[in-house]
């Protein structure tokens, strides 16, 4: 098939885009806007491939996304794209509604015009905001509690709506938190591995008990993949790893795997809003054929090991825009942090 695939230059994008080309032999257009966080180093592999068509470009360019559509003769779209840190959201929650809401109609909205056969939102279990007990199932209300995962939310109605309204053939899936070589270092894993191979304290939210089900991308992207492919249209499907973990268990684990101290934990001021516990219930997607094969354990050890060996790839990334990002997030609050046991 020829699919669009937005956000194709970020992490889980990339990821995707290589396995739709390399394994899955379709025929990808890519669509990223390459934002602070979308690189083309993620996709050095697949430069000249006859298979893989990068754009340079916005899902809310709707003349530019009714091009695309029409001129490849797009069978199918999956829209990546997104926002998606919750610090940055707090900082400027507008951005985050441009993309993840007003983009996504866009993309709704021309590939309906244009007659594209599958339609996949990819989203966040954020959505469901913070589950005290249990897990989340895909018909829970939604209750996102940050500018991120509330812009999910908008983006995952509105794809919804299409189904219901013009019965076009949608579906949304919901992953839990993903990690895995190429991911921006802002988030949790790659930020605390690189902040550790320097030395350099990782600041860990409030008291590091927030419980994430983690998701090694792989698995991530074969769940995209087998949703798309077999997802009945209208539906949801929750993507989770089933390794529920809390944050400070984790921050130890990957420093015990670089043979570094503890002691570079620094508890700090937690962010406004924070979720404590994030769980989804993935037994509707299993029953179409899909469960995660990498364990945490594996995939931790081999994450680690990537960034390691691949400093060329985020050191140029620390020293740039992240790097200003970085000291208004948290310099204050590893001044007045705690070293983790003190």
């Amino acid at each position: 098939m020829r699919i669009l695939v937005t956000g194709g230059a970020g992490f889980i994008g990339s990821h995707l885009v290589r396995r739709l080309v390399l394994q899955g032999g379709h025929e990808i257009v890519n669509l990223d806007a390459l934002k602070y966080s979308g690189n083309r180093a993620n996709l050095t592999d697949l430069e000249g491939h006859p298979r893989h068509h990068f754009v340079h470009g916005d899902i809310a360019d709707q003349p530019l996304v009714e091009r695309l559509l029409k001129e490849h003769r797009i069978g199918g779209v999956i829209n990546v794209a997104a926002e998606t840190h919750v610090d940055r959201s707090i900082l400027d929650p507008g951005s985050f509604a441009r993309t993840d809401v007003v983009g996504t109609g866009v993309l709704l909205e021309e590939s309906r015009r244009s007659g594209v056969e599958r339609f996949l939102q990819v989203s966040t279990d954020e959505v469901y905001g913070s589950v005290d007990s249990g897990m989340s199932t895909e018909e829970d209300r939604l209750a996102p509690r940050s500018p991120y995962s509330a812009s999910k939310a908008g983006g995952d109605l509105l794809t919804l709506s299409y189904w219901t309204t013009f019965r076009f053939p949608v579906m949304v899936t919901r992953g839990s938190n993903t990690y895995g070589p190429n991911q921006y270092p802002e988030k949790f894993i790659p930020l605390f591995v690189t902040n550790a191979i320097d030395d350099q304290p990782l600041p860990l939210y409030g008291d590091g008990r927030q419980r994430r089900d983690w998701l090694a991308v792989e698995d991530h992207c074969s769940a995209i993949e087998q949703v798309f492919l077999r997802g009945e249209p209208g539906q949801v499907y929750n993507v989770g790893g089933g390794n529920e973990r809390e944050n400070i268990v984790v921050a130890e684990q990957l420093l015990a795997y670089l043979e570094k101290p503890k002691s570079l934990i620094r508890l700090v001021e937690d962010r406004p809003g924070h979720d404590r516990r994030y769980a989804v219930d993935c037994s509707k997607l299993r029953r179409i054929g899909w469960h995660p094969t990498v364990s945490f354990d594996a995939g931790l050890q081999k994450t680690v090991e990537w960034y390691r060996k691949h400093e060329s790839w985020w050191r140029p990334i620390k020293s740039g825009e992240f790097r200003q990002y970085y000291e208004e997030q948290y310099r204050r609050r590893l001044e007045q942090g705690t070293r983790c046991g003190s």
